[in-house]
């Protein structure tokens, strides 16, 4: 794209360039993300590489290198571009983490520079960063608008299995004594089963849908490192969860349920059939993503022995400096957002459902 060249920035021994995602992928890109201890599924080329596809935000990809040629850390950026609004450069969008990979203070400090650098030069209103934060006790989780919830897993799925307490291991028996069946596939065709209980899940929550699109798109990146788990009774799929790899991390950006099924326990047996699976594929971190502390989806996602994190997300000028933080990571929402949510509960779901794509390419979380 000819940006290489374009967009440097050094810091000591350590020089970061910009490319595109094809040069990211020769350099090496994937193989870094995937050895480095904070990487996640979401620094994958096939993230940004999914959202351009499937929404038109173009993805930038930041490299540190040292002189003789050794990628030492990585940046994704999305350019994403709001009508009216201009850009808002995301690290990264549609998830709760992103940021800067980096094997030293100088390769992380060079990446930092490279992006502002693009930021000034391509214009934008600054760079919002999602950046992982250290394990929270009970105190700072309490004090904390938002949390990840992260699960230690061992050596196999029998092992985590007899880690639970008898309450957790009875309710996912109960689901397969309900005549629930789970299964966990790559296929597109699972991602077809997936999102028609996706999309009701948002339209009862009150948010615009992701597009079929953007699933299939991700399906179709990331191949085999995304998982979908299907719980289904008889022929109705009734539970329904996608998961991302990369090395020995796996997490969960969506998982939903149909509520009328709900007293079958569907939610219990997609987990742990999830868990079981990256378990014993050599995962040993499993993301249970976002949560308000002491809300219900907390506490679910602590009974299977996740620990609150703090989630430490910059919004910055285009000069670099710290400026207000993003509303959205603060939780607070205010009285507009709960009205645009009454709102879109009360849309037809076929109707939410050919909105909710054309709404959602613009909101970055």
């Amino acid at each position: 794209m000819g940006a290489k060249e374009q967009y440097m920035a050094g810091a000591g021994d350590v020089e970061a360039v910009v490319t595109g995602l094809r040069e990211a992928l020769a350099a090496g890109w994937d193989d870094y993300v995937s050895r480095h201890p904070e990487g996640t599924g979401y620094h994958r080329l096939a993230w940004l590489e999914s959202v351009a596809r499937a929404y038109g935000h173009r993805g930038w990809c930041v490299l540190a290198m040292t002189p003789n040629g050794n990628l030492v850390g990585v940046l994704p950026l999305c350019e994403f571009r709001i009508p009216f609004l201009g850009a808002h450069w995301v690290s990264l969008p549609f998830c709760d983490l992103g940021g800067p990979l980096a094997s030293s203070h100088a390769a992380s400090t060079a990446l930092r520079a490279a992006a502002q650098g693009l930021v000034r030069e391509r214009g934008g209103k600054g760079l919002r960063l999602r950046l992982p934060g250290p394990k929270l006790d009970e105190e700072g989780a309490a004090k904390a608008p938002k949390v990840s919830m992260l699960c230690p897993l061992p050596q196999s799925s029998d092992a985590l299995f007899k880690s639970y307490k008898p309450k957790l291991r009875s309710q996912i028996r109960k689901a397969e004594k309900n005549g629930l069946i789970g299964e966990v596939t790559s296929s597109p065709e699972a991602i077809r089963a997936f999102y028609p209980v996706f999309a009701a899940n948002m339209h009862r929550l009150g948010s615009p849908v992701h597009s079929l699109g953007w699933f299939l798109a991700l399906q179709r990146a990331y191949g085999d490192q995304l998982l979908v788990g299907l719980v289904r009774l008889e022929n109705q799929t009734v539970g329904a969860g996608i998961v991302l790899l990369n090395g020995q991390r796996a997490c969960i950006p969506w998982a939903s349920t149909l509520p009328e099924y709900n007293r079958l326990a569907p939610n219990m047996l997609l987990y742990w059939q999830l868990l079981e699976h990256v378990t014993d594929r050599g995962c040993r971190l499993f993301d249970f993503g976002r949560s308000t502390p002491d809300e219900g989806t907390y506490r679910f996602k602590k009974q299977w022995g996740a620990e609150p994190h703090e989630l430490r997300w910059l919004d910055l000028d285009p000069d670099g400096e710290p400026r207000e933080a993003d509303s959205q990571a603060s939780g607070h929402g205010g009285k507009l957002r709960a009205f645009a949510e009454n709102t879109w509960q009360r849309l037809p779901l076929p109707l939410a459902n050919t909105l909710g794509p054309a709404v959602r390419r613009y909101i970055s979380l």
